[in-house]
């Protein structure tokens, strides 16, 4: 197939707009785009009803209503049920990495030694095409065996070991549209596009080999975006003649109301499911996002806003509790630390965080947890070794745990204080630069930092704004001093990066962007819904 770089391409109905590389015609193939189209004709009616209930829920959320367990679906938590049987390769999940899709963190991520690699098309990849289609291709060499990488620099070869972690990818959330691919005049949903794609093309191979078509899904909000997932699956396997439940998931719970219907989750996908992940960065953004409008719920420094307390570790425990009784597993949170290695002390300090972490997670019950360094993968590694020596703890029930709605909407204690007010500006307004410039991984003051973490931030300034938040200095956050600080961060980023980098940089847009966003009238549900107008 040679096609012009710019030129619209047009099979089966669906019409690629982005522009064409080497190779993208290997995984744009008409028979794929056939696929893409018919899981669009067929789906994207009931994501759209999906994302109107999204919508219909915030609006009573925003006019006091509180998330709480469902009555209707009562007897789903009371019934005696469990998911179905969960493949060989994902029984022992003690140490799961994460990472974007370029070619160079697959291989090293696969290579860390961890048990599971998420390939990630969702946070932590800026949507740009090519990162998209490209990170496609890598993922295809490695079922085709043709996965490696020569550093241009250092003239390394990288290539996959002889145990590599089993290969997880996580699609884009149901509300981001993948614009350069329309079907019927319409943009297909990322969510779709991100699947369809990979599924296409891998699914056989990975069986053939031992494994299969593995996802996690992020951002689901109630069991109904799962039954559309299942929905998904179930057509999907039978389109491509695969055997029926080969797909099989764990379901990030990163929203407030996901942790109100987490055994209906599991129900919806119970042939299909392996688990639930505790995604606290982004659970965080959704408790802000849901409870905005009452000021009761204001939170303190992120950094004030842990694991161990308060709603975080209520929605932790459930999360264990809940999976281990539908024999389901349950995975831990990100350690998204960067080790030092030029700085002895600062590294174990960061080191011994992790640890706790891990240590809290295998203690609560945990079958295995996240992280986004290589160089992290001995440490959780050490922990679960030591205090999960089985190869899950799917045995520990944690019939002791009761959570209710107080403990899952229970605010933690602490302050906010313009130091935290800074620090939100500055990762905010970083984090958003680089994913306009096609990075969705961002190492910010030793922390690998994806989209959540600029969620979080503008988000917290919104709440702030709207209820003129008092600091622990006595102060009130005003837009004025929201703009005079906005200022001060910037030039304290242009000294940190140089004038020539930040001139260099996108920086005007993310701006504007992370302002214009914190300070609107009208809170926007994601970040990166404006953003991807800038750069697609």
């Amino acid at each position: 197939m040679t096609l012009a770089e710019d030129a619209p391409v047009a099979s089966a109905g669906a019409v690629v707009h982005g522009a064409f590389a080497p190779r993208y015609d290997e995984l744009l193939t008409p028979a794929a785009l056939a696929f893409i189209a018919e899981l669009h004709r067929r789906f994207d009616g009931q994501r759209k009803r999906a994302l109107r209930l999204r919508a219909e829920h915030q609006r009573r959320y925003d006019s006091g209503q509180l998330p709480d367990f469902l009555d209707e679906t009562r007897h789903i938590r009371e019934g005696d049920w469990s998911v179905g049987a969960i493949p060989a390769d994902l029984r022992d999940r003690r140490v799961e990495i994460t990472g974007p899709v370029d070619r160079k963190m697959i291989v090293n991520a696969l290579n860390s030694g961890a048990n599971v690699f998420m390939a990630d098309f969702e946070d932590a990849t800026s949507p740009v095409w090519s990162n998209l289609i490209e990170g496609q291709i890598n993922l295809k060499d490695r079922w085709a065996g043709k996965l490696a990488f020569t550093d241009a620099e250092t003239g390394k070869r990288y290539e996959i070991g002889e145990n590599p972690a089993v290969l997880l990818v996580r699609p884009r959330g149901w509300h981001l549209d993948e614009v350069h691919v329309e079907v019927d005049g319409e943009p297909v949903s990322g969510a779709l596009f991100d699947f369809g794609l990979y599924l296409f093309h891998n699914a056989k191979a990975a069986l053939a080999q031992g494994s299969g078509p593995y996802f996690y899904l992020p951002k689901l909000e109630n069991h109904v975006e799962a039954r559309l997932w299942n929905d998904v699956f179930g057509f999907a396997e039978e389109s491509l003649g695969l055997p029926g439940g080969a797909i099989k998931s764990t379901v990030l719970i990163e929203t407030l109301t996901a942790a109100f219907e987490m055994d209906e989750i599991l129900y919806e996908l119970r042939e299909r499911i392996t688990g639930l992940n505790c995604g606290r960065w982004d659970y965080i953004f959704s408790f802000i996002k849901k409870l905005k409008s009452d000021p009761a719920f204001l939170l303190p420094d992120r950094g004030k806003v842990v694991m161990g307390e308060a709603f975080l570790r209520a929605y932790s425990l459930l999360l264990v509790k809940t999976c281990h009784r539908r024999g389901a597993f349950a995975m831990g949170g990100m350690a998204a630390q960067i080790p030092n290695r030029r700085d002895p002390e600062a590294n174990e300090a960061a080191l011994a965080k992790v640890r706790a972490d891990k240590e809290r997670e295998a203690g609560d019950g945990y079958d295995g947890t996240w992280v986004a360094h290589p160089d992290l993968v001995p440490v959780a590694r050490e922990v679960f070794d030591r205090l999960m020596p089985e190869a899950n703890q799917l045995g520990n029930l944690r019939e002791d745990v009761n959570v209710t709605q107080n403990d899952l909407l229970k605010v933690h204690n602490g302050a906010a204080s313009e130091a935290g007010l800074r620090e939100n500006i500055r990762v905010g307004v970083q984090y958003i630069e680089a994913w306009l410039r096609g990075r969705g991984a961002v190492p910010l003051y030793n922390l690998m930092e994806d989209a959540a973490t600029a969620e979080i931030s503008r988000a917290q300034i919104w709440q702030q704004l709207r209820h003129r938040a008092g600091l622990d200095d006595g102060r009130t956050v005003t837009e004025e001093l929201f703009l005079n600080l906005l200022d001060d961060e910037i030039m304290r980023v242009r000294d940190e990066i140089g004038t020539e980098a930040f001139a260099k940089g996108r920086f005007p847009e993310a701006i504007r962007l992370f302002r214009d966003m914190s300070m609107a009238r009208d809170f926007e549900e994601f970040l990166t819904i404006p953003a991807y107008r800038l750069i697609a």
